[in-house]
């Protein structure tokens, strides 16, 4: 069994920073992505950034694109998300995501992490 524990987020004023952090622990025979979603009230899920493992490929919506940046540790296999110049708009819930391969199946799942919240507010 895969997990995935965030950490991180808060509330914060608008122009501010934060960081998220996502831990996968259990089961793993190998990462393929993983990466960070957020769902902010009255609207669908959306993605904000990812990161493929082998190839370090990055990918981002545009809307936090020059203002996000997505990375890992892979030994660790925890990914980052380093939020700058925050706005109200990014207020939502974020989740983080793995495509992982769990050793007992040796076929990749999607996984998620529970959420945490960011709140950009003055």
């Amino acid at each position: 069994h895969v997990q995935l524990v965030e950490s991180g987020g808060g509330l914060v004023q608008p122009g501010g920073s934060l960081r998220l952090s996502c831990a996968a622990s259990g089961t793993i025979y190998n990462v393929v992505r993983m990466g960070w979603y957020r769902q902010a009230p009255g609207k669908e899920r959306e993605l904000v950034a990812r990161i493929i493992w082998s190839s370090g490929t990055l990918d981002y919506a545009d809307s936090v694109n020059g203002r996000f940046t997505v990375s890992s540790d892979n030994p660790k296999n925890t990914v980052y998300l380093q939020m700058n110049s925050l706005k109200p708009e990014d207020t939502a819930v974020y989740y983080c995501h793995g495509l992982i391969i769990d050793r007992n199946t040796l076929g990749p799942a999607e996984y998620w992490g529970r959420g945490t919240q960011v709140t950009v507010s003055s």
